[in-house]
């Protein structure tokens, strides 16, 4: 056997930190119908690191069975309009299998004209 002359090894290792949150989630989960937990087991984990923070959402979905929604969202964004977009985009990634987390942030740009007089 002949050896490589100038040979190495070598890796390259990327790691990503940020600050651990309760609950170890985002903003929804997208559970998929035939994912690992449903939407039971995930309001039982919500319930538990963070009571009354998520609402559970069973949507009408090929794929998605429900979601988990951090409830501030629907201060400012109402419910119908916030599922519709999530299910729109959502249903472009997650599988009848999956459970996706995501991240939402939401900007309200508002104008306003007054009466100077």
């Amino acid at each position: 056997m002949s050896k490589s002359v100038g040979s190495a090894k070598k890796a390259d290792i990327t790691m990503r930190m940020s600050e651990f949150e309760m609950p170890p989630m985002q903003d929804v989960l997208i559970v998929g119908r035939g994912a690992p937990i449903g939407p039971e087991a995930a309001r039982c984990m919500v319930d538990m690191l963070s009571p009354d923070q998520y609402e559970i959402i069973k949507v009408d979905h090929p794929a998605i069975e429900a979601m988990v929604v951090r409830k501030a969202l629907f201060n400012m964004l109402p419910q119908e309009k916030l599922v519709a977009f999530l299910l729109e985009e959502g249903g472009r990634v997650a599988n009848g299998s999956t459970i996706v987390k995501a991240q939402v942030n939401i900007v309200l740009h508002i104008s306003k004209s007054i009466d100077m007089s």
